[in-house]
């Protein structure tokens, strides 16, 4: 593929947890390369370090791979993103000692993207959808948020654990065996498919906020008694997170009234929950969409296509305030490309 004139094109950094990515998208939108490359703890969770580490040790073959997939150079490139925050410090401060590097040596602007704009952005970018009410999910985040008055706000989140890592704990302590390449979360599905006996766990939600600490907690204990199948488990398990963030999600599309809905995030690919989402939605008369698998899990692609959008509001980070911000809320990031 040869770079046609006039192009330009960004690529984003992407570090906060287990991956390194490496994405390449053109200013209109089109991703030319997505690489992944996963970090797997030994066992337990992520150790932030290790992981550290392990970014650091692949990063020259993953910008490699991105550059020979996207079929551009390095100097064709014309802006740098990297996910600035919220994540692992660790992880946070090795993509953005790369970003600053290859910027500076190429001598183009630096882009400091917010992690969690960047799963709401890419699923809109992907699904077409331009207003909707957002539940992210994966590992590390659970929100649901919608755009008002210059920022993405939060409506909901979890006052504790995300919802994908209370699925993943789950599944460690019960000893669920993975098949190559598969999350927690998907093997928790699996077995919750051949569940039939909706067990009582707890359920919480304070007001608008979820909390799966206590849920969890009393479905390990559960399985440690070993009175209920494990299938049975995992289907009252998934149903019961579910059935939390669904209704928090509800309860903020009817105070919205916005009219669309948007699943992203890793989780986002259970079907359950997908359909648990598309039913609310169909209820309250908006269109359902979920983000493409591909770019469900954290990815480079989302940083670089996010970084664009501020680019072009002219939003550019100096080299000098490129500190990265693990607690980087999603509220207090400033969106002027969204009215």
């Amino acid at each position: 593929m040869k770079r046609k004139t006039g192009e330009s094109y960004c690529l984003g950094i992407e570090s906060t947890a287990d991956d390194f990515s490496v994405g390449i998208s053109t200013f209109s939108g089109k991703i030319l390369a997505n690489i992944i490359d996963v970090y797997i703890p030994p066992k337990g969770g992520i150790h932030p370090r290790e992981a550290a580490r392990h970014h650091a040790g692949v990063a020259s073959s993953v910008l490699e791979k991105a550059f020979k997939k996207a079929g551009i150079k390095p100097a064709d490139l014309s802006i740098l993103a990297f996910s600035q925050g919220p994540g692992l410090g660790p992880c946070l401060r090795t993509g953005a000692t790369v970003a600053r590097a290859l910027a500076s040596y190429l001598g183009i602007h630096l882009v400091g993207v917010n992690h969690c704009v960047a799963h709401i952005e890419i699923g809109k970018l992907e699904t077409g959808t331009e207003d909707p009410v957002t539940l992210y999910v994966s590992g590390g985040n659970t929100i649901v948020s919608a755009f008002d008055s210059g920022r993405y706000r939060v409506f909901g989140e979890t006052l504790d654990i995300a919802i994908g890592n209370c699925l993943d704990v789950f599944a460690r302590e019960a000893g669920l065996h993975q098949r190559v390449g598969e999350p927690f979360g998907a093997v928790v599905e699996r077995f919750a498919a051949n569940g039939k006996k909706l067990i009582s766990l707890p359920y919480t939600v304070k007001g608008m906020d979820m909390s799966f600490s206590g849920l969890l907690t009393a479905a390990i204990n559960l399985f440690k008694k070993g009175e209920h199948k494990l299938e049975d488990l995992c289907y009252s398990l998934q149903e019961t997170v579910f059935s939390m963030v669904t209704e928090v999600t509800e309860r903020a599309l009817a105070h919205t009234e916005k009219k669309e809905v948007l699943l992203t995030g890793g989780v986002a690919a259970n079907k359950r929950l997908q359909s648990m989402i598309k039913a609310i939605a169909e209820e309250h008369d908006a269109e359902f969409s979920v983000i493409p698998r591909e770019f469900a899990v954290d990815n480079g692609a989302m940083i670089a296509w996010t970084g664009i959008l501020a680019y072009k509001h002219g939003v550019v980070t100096p080299i000098e305030e490129s500190f990265v911000k693990s607690r980087w809320r999603l509220e207090e990031v400033e969106v002027p490309w969204v009215k």
